[in-house]
Formats: structure tokens, C-alpha cells, sequence
């Protein structure tokens, strides 16, 4: 295919004209799709469904310590479910608290006991003249909302296919200690698919920050969310717990993990990992705020799953429905797009999103052409700090939602889109020359 940027002004307004036309006969079909957010399919979700077998009104409801899960007790989580989820990061269960059903929930404490209380005894950051925050980008926009939800400047930091750019993170934490943390998504990361490189978590673990307070945020969120089953095609990423007690800074990291994409989105188990000193202060403020977290949905998650044997057999099925959705979209991409230099696109081997990059100017356009056909896709803008893509370029495609047919028709409407509006901007460009 010849790139579009090649062609003259007469053959892109005959291709402009063209394109109209498909994008008026596609819009009448009436279409109705989502990808959006990256929300589990109902095949999915029907997959586990029988969890709830596991737990009934003649169950033996004592946990592996003798626990009586109906009551009150047992602050940190239930025995079994730190070994579960400690399984699940790749951690010792002594490095575990379970919580309630959502890590984002986890994540808001962690920075909302950081603000009113401090870190580890340290000065409350709300007591603070400034305080900034390290955001990997294109990056999670929930993870963006929380800080700037607490009025913490945000600093983009640019992600490569390694990870973040650890030139920049190195200098810029070790300069200013205003900078109290940094977002990661390790592996698979929301949006691109990156894992981050051994290197790379290495220079994490080895970070030398102005301020002793300073936390990396560790989501590891997509720990066993793997789209292919063999084992060289998936990615594997070096334990940062480890790493940095090796480097001798054991404390520097909050590490958090659910099974919100592993059972149901509404009704999982989240924990954090850290270091006995973390976990003490968190703890504590644990015992103000709650009696305990739902203990017998833990119970029913450690029975149901087993073992980490069980959790990957479960995630084997998840992947043989979300692979396909990916293959499509990936497909349609490669096939309509390649040559014409209008967008770029990730191939991640797991997590739950594709990142295309669109030309420069182009993203808003696009996704309110798709919106307009009946397509609705991640705001533009939102895998950036502020809701801002300095070059309104990212767009984010969730695949996992609508099913395989469905997937091919809203990414063959998307790159409709993507050829409409890439030719209007040369269009545009021509004739400001």
C-alpha cells in the first residue's frame, strides 16, 4: 500500500470522498459496541460461576488457623488467602495484607494515609508546600485520577517498550525531594502490553529518591494474565520486593495485586505487599478503619482456586476467550493499515489492552468519529496525566468485552475512522501550505 502521506492532494480528496461513503453506509447499521474499558466478558465472568458452590449453609467455614470467618477478627486476611495472593505476585505470604475486593481501593488508602498521616512517621505530604508524582505514560487513568484527586502534581514520564524511561526517573527522583512517588503497571502494562525488563526493575530497586518517603506503586494488576499458554510466548518480570531488598531498600515499595480479572470484577480479593516496616504502619491504620475485610469470600476464593495450580488453569480458560478478540483486532490493524502511515499499534502477549497511536492531532477526532458510528472507545486524552496527550495521538482498545465478531466490526469501524480523519489532517496540512 502506498503511504498516504505519497499521495497527491487530488488522490486524497478522491479517497476523502470514498471514505465518506463507507463511514455513512456503516454508520446506518446501527452499531452498538463498547470497548472502552477493559471490563471482563459475560463468558468470562460465567466461567466462574460456580465459586459460589464451593460455600453453603453446611460448610465448614473455619479457616486453616481456626478461624470462624462469619465473626470478627483476623485484621490482615485469612492464612490462605495471603498465601493465594502471595502466589499470585510471586511474594512470601509474610508480605501480605488481604483486603476487600478492589486494589484501586487499596491504592487510594495507601496515598489518602500518606497525605493525612505520612509515610513511616515521616511529615504528612498534606502539610507539605509541594508534592509530585512520577506518571508513566500512556498510562492507567484511575492511577491519575487518585493524585490528582489529592492536588498532587503530576510529572509524565515517557514508557518504552522496556518501561519507563529510567534516565529520566533516576535524575528526576534523586533531584527534588518533592517527588514522594512513581504509578507502575510492571507487566503487561494499561495501555501498551509492556513488561518491564529486568534492567529496568533493577534500576527501580536501585533508586536513590531525595526524599525517604518516596514509594513506587507497584500494580502489578496482569501478574497471570497471559494470552498465549506456552511459556516462551509469555512475558516474565524479576520480583521487585527482592530486588530491592538486595539493594538495600527493603521499604520503597507498595506492591498491589486482585483477582478482580481473575474471578469477578465486583466481588474479588485485592492485597498489598511490602516490606514488615510498610506493613506495620499499615496495620495500624488498618485497626482505626476496619473491623476486617469480607473473610468468607477469601475462604471461598482459597477453596475454589486450591492452589496457584488452580488459578493458572482458570486463567488458561480466560485466555482461550480473550486471545481470538486480540488476534481480530490485531488482524484487522495489520491488514488495513500497514503501509499507510497513519498509526502504529502494540502486540502485547497479555494484560487487557492494545495501544495505537494515531497522527499527531489525529486521537480526539477519531474517537469521536467511532462514537458517532456507535463505537465507544477510551476517551483520548485519558492515558495521560491530566486527561492531556501532548500530541493527541493515544488512543486506547479494549478488546475483552464484546465478543470476537463484535470485536472485528467495531475495529473495522475504528480504522474507517482512523483512514478518515489521518486524510482530513493531510487534507488540512496541504492546504495551510
Amino acid at each position: 500500500m502506498k503511504a498516504y502521506r505519497d499521495l497527491s492532494r487530488e488522490e486524497l480528496l478522491l479517497l476523502k470522498e470514498q471514505l465518506e461513503q463507507e463511514f455513512v453506509d456503516v454508520k446506518g447499521k446501527g452499531l452498538k459496541l463498547d470497548m472502552s474499558r477493559g471490563k471482563p466478558s459475560v463468558a468470562q465472568l460465567d466461567m466462574g460461576m460456580d465459586i459460589f458452590d464451593v460455600l453453603n449453609s453446611g460448610s465448614d467455614l473455619t479457616s486453616m488457623d481456626g478461624v470462624d470467618v462469619r465473626n470478627y477478627g483476623v485484621l490482615d486476611g485469612l492464612a490462605e488467602a495471603k498465601h493465594m495472593m502471595a502466589d499470585i505476585m510471586g511474594v512470601s505470604a509474610e508480605q501480605v495484607i488481604v483486603y476487600g475486593n478492589a486494589s484501586l481501593n487499596v491504592m487510594y488508602d495507601a496515598v489518602s494515609s500518606a497525605m493525612t498521616h505520612g509515610v513511616m512517621g515521616g511529615t504528612p505530604w498534606c502539610k507539605l508546600d509541594k508534592v509530585k508524582f512520577l506518571c508513566p505514560a500512556p498510562g492507567y487513568d484511575r492511577h491519575f485520577a487518585i493524585t490528582q484527586h489529592f492536588g498532587i502534581e503530576m510529572i509524565t514520564v515517557p514508557m518504552t517498550p522496556q518501561g519507563p524511561d529510567m534516565d529520566m526517573v533516576e535524575r528526576l527522583v534523586a533531584g527534588d525531594d518533592s517527588i514522594k512517588g512513581i504509578w507502575c503497571v510492571p507487566k503487561y502494562s494499561n495501555p501498551q502490553g509492556y513488561s518491564y525488563s529486568d534492567e529496568t526493575v533493577r534500576r527501580f530497586a536501585n533508586l536513590k529518591p531525595a526524599a525517604k518517603d518516596f514509594r513506587i506503586f507497584w500494580d502489578n494488576a496482569y501478574a497471570v494474565h497471559h494470552l498465549y499458554d506456552e511459556e516462551e510466548r509469555q512475558d516474565r518480570i524479576l520480583e521487585i520486593l527482592g530486588e530491592c531488598e538486595k539493594a538495600g531498600n527493603p521499604d520503597m515499595v507498595y506492591e498491589f495485586a486482585s483477582t478482580s480479572k481473575i474471578s469477578f470484577s465486583g466481588a474479588g480479593v485485592a492485597a498489598i505487599a511490602s516490606s514488615q516496616k510498610n506493613l506495620e504502619c499499615i496495620r495500624r491504620t488498618m485497626a482505626i478503619q476496619t473491623i476486617g475485610h469480607d473473610k468468607i469470600n477469601q475462604l471461598r476464593h482459597v477453596r475454589y482456586f486450591k492452589n496457584f495450580d488452580g488459578i493458572r488453569e482458570h486463567m488458561r480458560k480466560h485466555a482461550a476467550l480473550m486471545r481470538p478478540k486480540f488476534e481480530a483486532v490485531e488482524t484487522v490493524l495489520e491488514r488495513e493499515l500497514s503501509g499507510l502511515e497513519i498509526g502504529t499499534w502494540t502486540k502485547p502477549k497479555g494484560g487487557y489492552f492494545i495501544s495505537f497511536d494515531a497522527m499527531e492531532g489525529c486521537a480526539k477526532a477519531i474517537v469521536a468519529k467511532c462514537r458517532e458510528a456507535g463505537v465507544v472507545l477510551t476517551g483520548a486524552g485519558a492515558t495521560f496525566p491530566y486527561g492531556k496527550d501532548p500530541r493527541d495521538s493515544n488512543i486506547r482498545i479494549a478488546p475483552s468485552f464484546p465478543t470476537p465478531g463484535e470485536m472485528q466490526m467495531a475495529t473495522d469501524l475504528f480504522v474507517l475512522c482512523v483512514k478518515l480523519v489521518s486524510v482530513e489532517k493531510l487534507l488540512e496540512g496541504r492546504n495551510e501550505a
